[in-house]
Parts: structure tokens; sequence; C-alpha cells
């Protein structure tokens, strides 16, 4: 275990900037998981490259084991940098996005999406989404976070999204990363011709409601900028033009709600279906 006291410490540098560039993270392949929660939802992929905790949240029992665990790692191998790393609880502060979760963050892989096993293979290939220049990356991670538990396998980010690999992204969706394949910067119009299914847009004033739409078989949901909408490229190659019915006053949804209403309709009519 390797316990850094200085802010000029190499690792501790690194661990800034993989907090507060997204190009470092691009450049690296590197992201920084912050919370208990995030870090255990990691080991079900494989072992981080660093785990950090503060000094105070080494008392805390999760987090001893979690370091206990991957200092075994190192253990007999000289030549093997630690795993395992430990900060004063000042210096952590300045890294962590969590004020108040015990101290724990991990430096893992951006995991590419071959990387991220499905469980029901069949049903996650006929789901996917497709999110056009959603940029605030809390709106980002409640979508992953729907679309993981409601079975969906891929989901398409165009550029002008928020980064998927964010902080804020990955508190968010609370582990729905390493649950359902990311792909950043794809090209959606591309993706839509060869989805082999329906493709479907939520926008505002459509003619037709989800709840009259089909949604049993394969389908992809798109999903654009609340204030400009989606794209012409992206509303000629939909198939169905949906809107989600609003009876009360307020004027819209926001993104990661609408996703979240049309992900579990299609559950509905799936659970339905096979009753």
């Amino acid at each position: 275990m390797k316990f850094i006291t200085s802010r000029d410490n190499p690792t501790f540098k690194e661990l800034v900037k993989l907090r507060e560039s997204s190009r470092q993270r691009r450049i690296a392949g590197l992201t920084l998981l912050d919370g208990v929660h995030l870090v255990e939802a990691y080991f079900a992929l494989g072992e981080p490259e660093k785990l950090i905790a503060s000094e105070s949240g080494r008392e805390n029992p999760e987090i001893r084991f979690l370091l206990e665990k991957v200092t075994k790692v190192t253990e007999g191998d000289p030549n093997r940098e630690a795993i395992a790393i430990v900060l004063p609880d000042s210096l952590f502060r300045e890294v962590s996005t969590v004020k108040t979760a015990p101290g724990l963050m991990a430096v893992v892989p951006i995991p590419s999406p071959e990387a991220i096993p499905m469980q029901k293979r069949g049903q996650a290939e006929s789901f996917c989404v497709l999110l056009e220049a959603i940029q605030d990356p809390g709106n980002v991670g409640s979508i992953l976070r729907s679309a993981a538990a409601a079975g969906a396998g891929d989901v398409y980010l165009s550029n002008g999204c928020a980064d998927a690999w964010s902080p804020k992204t990955l508190r968010a969706a609370m582990g729905a990363h390493f649950l359902v394949r990311i792909h950043e910067r794809a090209n959606l119009a591309e993706v839509a011709r060869t989805f082999r299914g329906k493709v479907i847009a939520s926008i505002l004033g459509a003619k037709k409601s989800l709840y009259q739409m089909r949604l049993t078989g394969p389908v992809a949901f798109v999903f654009g900028n609340e204030g400009a909408g989606l794209s012409d490229e992206l509303l000629q190659v939909a198939h169905e033009r949906i809107t989600i019915p609003m009876p009360g006053e307020a004027e819209s949804l926001n993104a990661a709600a609408a996703a979240a209403v049309c992900f579990f309709e299609r559950v509905r009519q799936t659970e339905a279906g096979s009753a």
C-alpha cells in the first residue's frame, strides 16, 4: 500500500487531471470512479489500475476489504506499482466530487463496448438508444441508468453530447456504464440506417402518441437536445415520430424523464406480450 502526502506527487496530479479534463481521459484511456458503489460495480469487469482511499475512509469495513483485496495482487512482486493508495483527507477532498460518502476512488481503463458482457443478449441487441447533442452530464447519466434498467444493449452518443465518462455522468448512471455498451462520437444517422428494427424519434408535437406504438420488436429510440431538438438528418431516417402525452400544463419533459417513459413503456408491452 502506498501513502501519498504531496500535491507534487505525479499520481496525485494524474488524479486531478482525470477528474477535470475529458481530453486527458480520452488520451489516457482512463477515468476516475468516485464512491464505493461505482468501484464495486467495476470489479465485475476486472481490477482497477489504482484504488485510492482517504485516511478516514480506510476505516470503513467495505473500503478496507477492497484495499486488502487489491494489495494482495502486488504482494511478492517488487517491480509492480502499488494498486492501493492512501491520501490524507485534505488531498482526497481536492480530487473527490463526492463530499459525504466514504472516501474511495479508483482509476480504471475506459472499457470498449465489446468488453461489456450482455446478460440477455437477444433482448439487448434488439433495443438501443441514440442520443444527439445532449449536453447535460446528469441527463446522459440518468438515460444510461434507465436504459440499463430497461434492458437496452447499446447507447450511441453523437458529437456534442456530454462526456460519458465524466465524474458527474458516472455518478448519475450509478454503475450503468458497466451494463450497457457505450459508443461515443457515433454517426447516429448511419446507426439508424443500419438498425434492423424500428427507429423511433421522440419529439414535441408529433401526431402519434408513444402509447399508440407497438414496441415489442427491435426498437431504437432517438432523443435530441432539449432546446434544438433532433437534426433534420436524424428525423429523415427515423421510421416513426412520437410524442409523450402530457395532460398537465408543463411544456415538456427533460430528456432523461422522456427517455425513461419510453423505455418502460417498451418494458410494459414486452411483459404484457409474454404473459
